[in-house]
């Protein structure tokens, strides 16, 4: 039973080895982006924090009207913060929060 496991396992680390040497890197290309960041204050803040993990379509997701105003985007980026950990520097978040209150 050992001579067959270690048979077994020389086999399996031969192919490992042999698919290893032959493995090619994989390329491929993005498409271009559809969507921007509307223009609007403290763009360059949101554009540095916001849009390393998510592109702007996100926001077009988001629910829209008078309720959904500062309130509603301070809770979002607390979230985004809190919850996803988010790198977003104290001094950033309120930035954010007038961006986004402002432009959507």
């Amino acid at each position: 039973m050992k001579r067959i496991t270690l048979l077994g396992l020389a086999a399996i680390t031969g192919s490992l080895v042999f698919w290893t040497a032959n493995a090619k890197p994989v390329t491929y290309s993005l498409p271009d982006e559809t969507a921007a960041f509307k223009p609007g204050p403290n763009l360059d803040v949101v554009q540095a924090n916001c849009g390393g993990c998510h592109s702007a379509d996100y926001l077009s997701t988001q629910p829209q009207g008078e309720k959904f105003k500062k309130d509603f985007w301070q809770a979002e980026v607390t979230k985004m913060i809190a919850v996803y950990g988010a790198p977003i520097a104290d001094a950033d978040a309120p930035k954010i929060v007038d961006y986004l209150t402002v432009t959507y």
